[in-house]
C-alpha cells in the first residue's frame, strides 16, 4: 500500500530578505522557520532544504541498511548515520556524503562495507536523488 506524507511552506517576501515557515503536517511535529541566510549562510537555528534532504536521506539508508544486514542474518545492533548536504549559491546541491558507523555483530568490516554501499544504492532517497553525486564511509564500531 502507497503512502503519502505532506509538509507545506509559507513564504513571506523576496529570496533575500524573506523568510518561511516549514510545517510538517503528516507527522505533526511543528513548524521550522526558513530562510536564504539559514539555506546559503549559517543555520542561526533555522533548516534549509538541504538539511530536510540530510534528515530524510540519513533516515531512509540507515533502515534500508538495517534490513539489508538483517536479511544477510547479520542484524545490526545500531547505526548511526550523518548525511552531509553540500549546497552552492548559484549552483545548487553539489553532493552528498554518508558516513555510517555500524555495531554489527558476526560482520566484518568488508562486509559491512559492501552492505552500506548496496543501501546506499537502493534506499529510496538514494534513487530520487540519483542525479546528485553520493559518496560514502562506512565502518564498524
Amino acid at each position: 500500500m502507497a503512502t503519502t506524507r505532506t509538509a507545506h511552506t509559507l513564504w513571506e517576501g523576496n529570496l533575500l530578505q524573506g523568510h518561511g515557515v516549514v510545517t510538517f503536517d503528516s507527522s505533526g511535529i511543528g513548524e521550522q522557520p526558513v530562510s536564504w541566510a539559514s539555506r546559503a549562510e549559517q543555520a542561526n537555528g533555522k533548516t534549509s532544504p538541504e538539511e530536510l534532504i540530510a534528515a530524510a536521506h540519513s533516515s531512509c539508508f540507515s533502515m534500508a541498511l538495517s534490513h539489508g544486514l538483517a536479511g544477510a542474518g547479520t542484524p545490526p545492533t545500531r547505526l548511526q548515520t550523518k548525511a552531509d548536504v553540500t549546497f552552492q549559491p548559484g549552483e545548487g546541491i553539489t553532493g552528498i556524503h554518508l558516513t555510517v558507523r555500524g555495531e554489527v555483530p558476526g560482520l566484518d568490516a568488508e562486509g559491512f562495507a559492501s552492505a552500506a554501499e548496496d543501501a546506499k544504492k537502493n534506499c529510496p532517497v538514494s534513487q530520487a536523488l540519483a542525479g546528485t553525486t553520493i559518496t560514502l564511509t562506512a565502518e564498524l564500531a
